[in-house]
């Protein structure tokens, strides 16, 4: 089995402060399961009194845990370091004006804010999402080799 880079890239960017994608290693479906269904699981918790829909997520959050050698998590923000990422982004424009405005906006509280307010304002927008897009899919060729899943671009 192959899966799509692509879709290792969606299922990073689909993640939240509530939940976390995994990978089917099986199939290769990218599932995204709640923190709460994932500890219902843990715990053991009943789910017959939920609504059908949660309960499905669940039952999924079950089945990851319960056969945890057929699941793996992606990579979550922890590992994406999406601040550090700006900060290399910043280091690595040649204009120092520009590398001196934003490294100002990333400090202290709003970084994300600031950062992408000024990426606007300065017009090189377009240069960070690419820079962003493949650092994403560095960490995802290298969760894959890790991993050794297979994969293709």
């Amino acid at each position: 089995m192959k899966v799509k880079l692509e879709h290792i890239l969606e299922g990073m960017e689909m993640q939240s402060e509530e939940s976390n994608s995994y990978l089917n290693l099986e199939t290769g479906e990218i599932v995204i399961v709640s923190h709460e269904a994932i500890l219902m699981a843990e715990d053991g918790e009943e789910y017959d009194h939920l609504p059908d829909w949660q309960q499905e997520e669940v039952k999924l959050a079950y089945a990851i845990v319960d056969s945890f050698d057929n699941y793996t998590s992606l990579p979550t923000s922890f590992d994406i370091h999406e601040y550090d990422m700006m900060e290399r982004f910043c280091y690595s424009l040649p204009d120092h004006k520009k590398q001196d405005i934003l490294l100002d906006s990333i400090r202290g509280k709003g970084a994300f804010r600031r950062f992408k307010d000024n990426v606007n304002r300065l017009g090189i927008a377009e240069q960070w999402y690419e820079y962003r897009d493949h650092c994403f899919k560095e960490i995802a060729r290298e969760f894959c080799q890790s991993n050794n899943i297979a994969f293709i671009e």
